[in-house]
């Protein structure tokens, strides 16, 4: 039972609170925003999704992604901007990221003195439309914020680049100013919409008119008609953890497939991280391995024991006795070279022929021989028996030092015939003599 607690306790996931969600009507969340932009396209053409499909998009619709906890494709993004589509990324501190860099975007502190803030407090601070003044006239406002006199932040985020147009900017006191939002036109086609600050469009936020008017500013930019066609496209909005599949204009190749594989299991890996699996989950998995222990636990408890013998009442092995039985132990085991075979014929050829010749002590094999010369063998039974001492020596020497040999079974066999034929033609010639 305390296993299935741990487990629970480990794997087990808690609700967690989203901010940012569309859905939410809390102050935190963007049901308002979601209500403008209905209002303003159509419900048909808003779609609030949390999977977004990059092959259902075309060229004429545009996407919101506001405050990602996942990596935006850039491969598939910018293959949809270059073809037309339009994005808008509201992110201040998640993992948008690496994906900015890829336009060389960076997310950079915003002022720590801002020179306007809502009641002069720094993480409120108050962001302008980026215009310049020439003679006295305005110029450089962009249509995003064509209405808006000044947006109220809320901790937000700055971008750095190098040749964005700026949308909106932090007037700072005492430190360089910052951007807020910048836009800029992808391969001549797309728009890519960037800003540090999507609380800035949260349902108490929209409260400000100047954060209402750019609300409505950026929709009315993401869907405009373009100078080469009419768009009348669709509007994706999507949030935090949301899941990304598909590919833009076509079939995947096999690499593509690999690469969404991959990525889908990074992705539930990072779920299961942040999340947690659930109950359900981490109750099968308490009940499986409680299930495990508990038959590992039977199987060991109900082992039976064979008895074990006293030492001194084992009976000893034929290696380990002496004698013809062990020593015949010892040259049969199957570990055993069979070179000690090849020796052990030749010493029970040398001894059989000391002991038919008379001799007092072990002699050696010229001894021998040059005894049987004396005894009348023949030329060619001694001839046949030099043969087969000198093959048997050869052995023994290479044995003696360490020198590899082989020495195959067949050629055992063949050798004990060989000394078995050699002892009967000596036997035959003594017999013939005597």
């Amino acid at each position: 039972m305390s296993l299935l607690l741990a487990l629970g306790v480990l794997f087990g996931s808690l609700p967690v609170h989203a901010a940012f969600g569309f859905n939410d009507t809390t102050w935190e969340g963007m049901s308002d925003f979601l209500t403008l932009t209905r209002e303003r396209l159509g419900e048909g053409r808003v779609k609030l999704v949390a999977t977004l499909d990059w092959d259902e998009l075309t060229e004429k619709d545009a996407v919101i992604v506001v405050h990602p906890e996942v990596e935006i494709d850039y491969a598939e993004a910018s293959a949809f901007m270059r073809d037309g589509g339009r994005m808008a990324v509201l992110d201040d501190h998640g993992r948008s990221a690496a994906f900015l860099r890829r336009f060389q975007i960076e997310r950079i502190p915003a002022p720590l003195r801002p020179a306007i803030a809502l009641r002069d407090n720094p993480n409120l601070a108050v962001a302008l439309p980026a215009v310049q003044h020439v003679a006295g006239h305005e110029q450089g406002r962009h249509p995003v914020v064509r209405d808006v006199t000044q947006v109220v932040t809320n901790h937000p985020s700055a971008l750095k680049h190098p040749n964005l147009t700026a949308v909106l900017t932090l007037p700072a006191s005492g430190e360089p100013d910052a951007t807020l939002a910048v836009t800029g036109i992808i391969a001549e086609r797309g728009r890519l919409f960037v800003m540090g600050d999507p609380s800035a469009f949260i349902n108490l936020m929209l409260r400000y008119p100047g954060n209402r008017a750019t609300a409505e500013g950026l929709l009315d930019y993401l869907v405009e008609d373009d100078s080469w066609g009419k768009r009348g496209g669709r509007v994706f909005l999507v949030v935090g953890r949301f899941k990304q599949t598909g590919h833009y204009g076509g079939a995947p190749s096999f690499a593509d497939e690999l690469k969404d594989y991959w990525e889908g299991f990074l992705e539930l890996l990072d779920d299961t991280r942040a999340e947690g699996l659930p109950d359900w989950v981490a109750l099968a998995l308490g009940a499986l391995v409680a299930l495990g222990g508990a038959v590992f636990m039977g199987k060991i408890g109900a082992r039976a024991y064979g008895r074990i013998l006293p030492r001194y009442t084992r009976r000893t092995p034929l290696v380990a006795q002496g004698g013809i039985a062990g020593r015949a132990a010892v040259l049969a085991a199957p570990t055993t070279h069979r070179a000690l075979a090849m020796l052990e014929l030749k010493s029970a050829l040398v001894e059989s022929l000391g002991e038919r010749l008379g001799a007092e002590q072990l002699a050696g094999p010229n001894e021998l021989v040059t005894r049987l010369e004396g005894r009348g063998v023949s030329r060619e039974a001694l001839s046949a028996l030099k043969r087969t001492l000198e093959e048997l020596a050869h052995v023994e020497r290479r044995v003696v030092t360490s020198q590899s040999i082989r020495v195959t079974s067949g050629g055992v066999q063949r050798m004990r015939e060989q000394v078995s034929q050699r002892l009967a033609e000596i036997e035959a010639e003594l017999g013939s003599v005597t």
